[in-house]
């Protein structure tokens, strides 16, 4: 995975769109923007610096010397997001925000951006791009999975074979997604169950087509752990064919999931090597 760890880059809000009642897009622009390095995987990131409420830091934005000189309490809170489309020739930056009114950082700021306000970001990062080679592909994720799983749906090849498990809150909450290939698209309703029970009930329904899949399964923590189990250990799958990663956690924000996520990662190895050993 690489990702420019301490450069720090500004962007310009160009324009904004309401996609659904819960998901807003937001096009970014700017010097910093058109030199991006963009496009070798489909999950591409950026980190969001977010500065607590009433706290103004100098330009240019030092977050070493912010975390030196400040509390705390004053440092800034960073929030992952996906890339969700990347134009080159209009130095546009495309991510897609979650937006469960004014909860959070990220979706607040989303649904108050008006062009030329100024974001500040590190990044971007990535490690995961679908295998022209594999048999057929799997995704599955919740709204937050759901960019990165469209930015891989427009990459797969002419002819591939995809099966696309996607939970959102409700029917209102889907949105086109990239068809032009072999892909078989279900869109999986929570309609007031736990986040990824539904979805996890429809990956295990799957029947599998032939061969051997390249799976990118990613959203919340707890129903990412019962998919690799399944793909690892009820299919055998090896860890390479596998983009898996929880990238968010019931009831822990991202600050804390972010703290103990090398441990619970760990844990979940351990299990699945004991599991796989016996």
């Amino acid at each position: 995975m690489t990702e420019r760890k301490n450069k720090v880059n500004s962007a310009r809000v160009l324009r904004t769109e309401r996609l659904t009642p819960h998901m807003i897009r937001v096009v970014l622009g700017g010097e910093a923007v058109a030199g991006l390095t963009v496009g070798d995987y489909t999950d591409h990131y950026v980190k969001l610096i977010f500065a607590p409420s009433g706290v103004e830091y100098p330009r240019p934005l030092d977050l070493d010397a912010i975390r030196a000189d400040l509390p705390r309490e004053q440092w800034p809170r960073l929030r992952t997001y996906t890339i969700r489309r990347w134009d080159p020739a209009a130095g546009e930056l495309t991510i897609d925000f979650v937006y469960h009114g004014d909860v959070g950082l990220g979706g607040p700021w989303a649904a108050a951006a008006q062009p030329g306000d100024e974001i500040c970001f590190l990044g971007p990062g990535g490690g995961y791009a679908p295998d022209p080679a594999a048999d057929w592909h799997l995704f599955a994720g919740d709204e937050s999975a759901l960019p990165a799983i469209a930015a891989g749906l427009e990459r797969l090849p002419a002819g591939a074979v995809a099966r696309v498990f996607v939970e959102v809150a409700d029917a209102a909450e889907e949105q086109p997604l990239p068809t032009a290939t072999g892909a078989e698209i279900v869109w999986v309703h929570r309609d007031g169950r736990p986040v990824g029970q539904a979805l996890t009930a429809a990956v295990r329904a799957l029947a599998w087509p032939a061969g051997v899949p390249q799976a990118f399964v990613h959203g919340e923590a707890g129903f990412v752990r019962d998919l690799r189990r399944l793909l690892r250990v009820e299919h055998g799958l090896p860890a390479a064919t596998l983009s898996i990663s929880g990238y968010w956690r019931r009831g822990v924000d991202d600050e804390g999931w972010r703290a103990v996520k090398r441990d619970w990662n760990q844990r979940i190895e351990a299990e699945e090597s004991a599991a796989l050993a016996d």
